[in-house]
C-alpha cells in the first residue's frame, strides 16, 4: 500500500510539472499577450531628421508620451541619412527594443532590418510616412495626406480669388500664371500631397483659367528631394530666369511644406525681383514657426497646420495597445498599400491657416505663444 501511494503522488507530481511546462513559453516564442513583460519595456523611436523643427517637436513629444505611460524611450535622429537610420534601428533592437515608432527617410530602404524586428516579434509603427515594400509593418498613423494636398491647392485657389473659403468656386478674373512644386520622391506622402493637389487644380488648368509657363506640370519635374530648401530656391530661380525673364508675372505657387515655401520666397525676392509686400500667393504645410511669422507678415499666403500633438498621442496609444496585447484603434484599412500589404492606419484630420485664422488654430488650441511667433 506504502509504495502504491508513493507512486500515485509521483504521478501527481509529474502531471503537475508536465501541465506548467505546457502552459509556459516556449524558448523563442512571443510572450502572451498582455504579459508584464510590458512593463517598463523598450520603445524605439526613429525620426529622420533635425533640420525641420517640425520633426525636432515630434520626436520630444513623442518620447516624452511614451515616458508617461512608464515606458523607456530611446529618441534618434538620422538626419537625413539612410544608413544611420538602418544603424540606429538595428542598435534599438540590439538594446531590447519591443516596439519601433519609425518616420522614415525613404520609406523602401528598411526591408531588411524590419525583417530582423518580425523576427524578435517587435512590432512596428510607421510614423507619418508609410514605409514601403515590407510586410513587417503593423500600423500606420498619419493624416490625410489626400486631403492635405486638396487643401493646399485650395488655399491657392483662394488666394487668388478663384474660391471662397469654403472651397466654393466663384468667378476670377485669370487667367493666371502659377507654377508647381512636389515633395521628396522617396517619401511617400508627396504622391497623396500632389494628387490631391492636382485633382483640385486640373479643372482650372484645363479651363485655361491657371497656366504653367514653365510647362513643368509632372511630380517628377516638380518633387525635391528629401525637401532642401535651397534645393526649392534653386529650381524657383531657374523656372524665373526661363519663363519669366520677359516680364511675364508671376501670380502663384504651389508649396507642399514650409521649409520649400521660405526657399521659393528668397528666389521671388532676389531673381524674381518681387517685393515682400507684393509676392505671389505661396502656400506650405507644417505650421513651422518661421512661416506663420511670414504669414502674419503678408509674405507667404498660407500652411496646413497638422496637429503634430495629436499625430504623436496617437502613435503612443498604438504601441501602448500592441504591448499590452490589443488591437490598436484604425479608422482606414483601404487606402494605404504598401506594395506588400495594405497597412491598418489612423488619419487625423489637418486645418488651412491664414493670416485670418492662425490666432485660434495655433495660439488658443496652445500649439504656439505668441512670443513663439512674434
Amino acid at each position: 500500500m506504502r509504495i502504491k501511494k508513493l507512486l500515485g503522488a509521483f504521478a501527481v507530481v509529474l502531471a503537475v510539472t508536465v501541465g506548467a511546462t505546457g502552459c509556459g513559453s516556449r524558448p523563442g516564442a512571443a510572450a502572451p499577450s498582455g504579459s508584464a513583460d510590458a512593463a517598463g519595456a523598450l520603445v524605439g523611436i526613429s525620426m529622420p531628421t533635425q533640420t525641420s523643427e517640425r520633426w525636432i517637436a515630434d520626436g520630444k513629444n513623442v518620447s516624452e508620451s511614451v515616458a508617461k505611460l512608464g515606458y523607456k524611450a530611446d529618441l534618434q535622429y538620422a538626419n537625413d541619412d539612410i544608413p544611420t537610420q538602418v544603424s540606429q534601428i538595428e542598435n534599438m533592437l540590439t538594446k531590447g527594443a519591443k516596439a519601433l515608432i519609425i518616420a522614415a527617410i525613404d520609406g523602401t530602404t528598411l526591408t531588411d532590418v524590419l525583417a530582423k524586428a518580425k523576427e524578435q516579434n517587435v512590432k512596428v509603427i510607421a510614423y507619418d510616412r508609410l514605409i514601403n515594400g515590407t510586410p513587417n509593418v503593423d500600423f500606420y498613423t498619419t493624416f490625410d495626406n489626400y486631403t492635405v494636398g486638396v487643401q493646399q491647392a485650395t488655399s491657392l485657389l483662394t488666394g487668388l480669388g478663384l474660391m471662397d473659403a469654403s472651397g466654393k468656386k466663384v468667378d476670377g478674373k485669370g487667367p493666371f500664371n502659377v507654377e508647381l512644386f512636389a515633395g521628396s520622391p522617396d517619401d511617400n506622402n508627396a504622391n497623396f500631397f500632389w494628387t490631391g493637389a492636382m485633382d483640385t487644380l486640373k479643372p482650372f488648368m484645363d479651363a485655361g483659367t491657371i497656366k504653367v509657363p514653365s510647362g513643368q506640370t509632372k511630380f517628377e519635374q516638380a518633387a525635391i528631394l528629401r525637401w532642401q530648401a535651397p534645393v526649392a530656391q534653386k529650381r524657383m530661380e531657374d523656372i524665373l530666369t526661363a519663363a519669366y525673364s520677359s516680364g511675364k508675372k508671376l501670380d502663384g505657387v504651389l508649396s507642399p511644406y514650409d521649409g520649400l515655401s521660405i526657399g521659393i520666397i528668397s528666389a521671388l525676392t532676389s531673381t524674381g525681383g518681387y517685393s515682400k509686400g507684393s509676392l505671389p500667393v505661396v502656400t506650405g504645410q507644417d505650421a513651422e514657426k518661421g512661416s506663420v511669422k511670414s504669414i502674419i507678415a503678408g509674405e507667404q499666403y498660407s500652411t496646413i497646420f497638422k496637429d503634430t500633438r495629436k499625430l504623436g498621442e496617437q502613435a503612443v496609444k498604438m504601441v501602448d495597445a500592441v504591448l499590452k496585447g490589443q488591437q490598436p484603434e484604425t479608422n482606414d484599412t483601404e487606402t494605404y498599400n504598401n506594395k506588400v500589404k495594405v497597412v491598418p492606419a489612423y488619419l487625423l484630420k489637418s486645418v488651412i491657416i491664414t493670416k485670418d485664422n492662425y490666432k485660434p488654430e495655433l495660439i488658443d488650441s496652445g500649439y504656439y505663444t505668441d512670443a513663439d511667433i512674434k
